[in-house]
């Protein structure tokens, strides 16, 4: 995305979407900064990607939750492929089983991931309160949530990097999430920020959608504080 070739009325409102990014995005958690440096053990990877699957898995819910409270066809044409994404279309494919690898590739078992008997209090707290956001809250403030995805791809790039760097005992087929996240949340961003820029225009209506972004980071913060208290030294 490029500010340029926006709208000038559109221009300073995704300019301040893009600061929340910039101010509050977890890219800029202490936890994550240590994992891209290679300064996190195996026991501190493990627990963060059993802990983060407790996010995933709730992705697709959150999402049909939104979807559920779409009423324009067309948008919701086109917001189901972000379960499709996540799902699969079968139990070999999509985004959830692109984790799970990730957690067999770190050392951890992928029935612990499932089972959820490793989550933090913290972790579950932020993630069911997202999701409970995204079922009682109007959806274009649902869909204003989503666009963390504007930020996400240069953290998928950074750890597509830093783990062969800092981790090369991290079997490589399981960082294919990471590769495939890189099309599809710009595809996401696509879609969601151009539902954003059509729902949000007021001042006041901007202002809300800022602040549900700042809401959205603040609950990625969130379960990497529990993690980095609970993680191995």
């Amino acid at each position: 995305m490029h500010l340029a070739t926006l709208p000038p009325e559109h221009r300073a409102f995704v300019e301040r979407l893009l600061d929340v990014g910039a101010r509050k995005y977890h890219d800029k958690h202490p936890f994550h900064q240590r994992m891209n440096a290679g300064a996190l053990s195996r026991e501190g990877l493990q627990l963060w990607a059993l802990n983060r699957y407790y996010y995933q898995q709730t992705i697709p819910i959150k999402d049909a939750a939104i979807l559920s409270n779409m009423p324009d066809p067309s948008v919701r044409r086109r917001w189901i492929q972000r379960i499709v994404d996540h799902d699969g279309t079968t139990d070999r494919d999509g985004g959830l089983e692109a984790w799970l690898r990730l957690v067999e590739a770190v050392g951890a078992r992928r029935e612990d991931a499932i089972s959820n008997r490793h989550v933090l209090p913290g972790v579950r707290f932020a993630v069911d309160a997202y999701l409970t956001f995204a079922r009682t809250r109007p959806w274009t403030e649902a869909v204003a949530s989503s666009l963390t995805e504007l930020f996400a791809p240069t953290l998928h790039a950074v750890r597509l990097s830093a783990f062969p760097e800092h981790y090369p005992w991290v079997q490589t087929e399981g960082l294919q999430y990471f590769r495939n996240r890189l099309t599809q949340a710009r595809n996401d961003v696509q879609h969601g920020l151009s539902v954003v820029l059509e729902h949000f225009v007021t001042a006041e209506q901007q202002d809300r959608a800022v602040a549900v972004l700042e809401f959205k980071c603040d609950l990625l913060w969130a379960q990497l504080d529990a993690i980095e208290r609970a993680a191995p030294a």
